[in-house]
């Protein structure tokens, strides 16, 4: 069960990061901040970021 949530946080991660710096229309500081909230937060992050950024 802890191999799938790690992969699930994975992607979560890889997916934002991705996102981010490939789509995103933001400053540098706003790049940056999300990439790190992404490798700590991974789950978390993607969800606050696909309803706050991808709206």
């Amino acid at each position: 069960m802890e191999k799938i949530i790690g992969l699930v946080a994975l992607i979560c991660a890889i997916w934002v990061i991705y996102d981010v710096w490939a789509k995103g229309k933001m400053g540098a500081g706003s790049k940056i901040l999300w990439t790190i909230f992404a490798l700590l937060f991974s789950i978390i992050t993607a969800i606050v970021y696909y309803f706050v950024k991808k709206k």
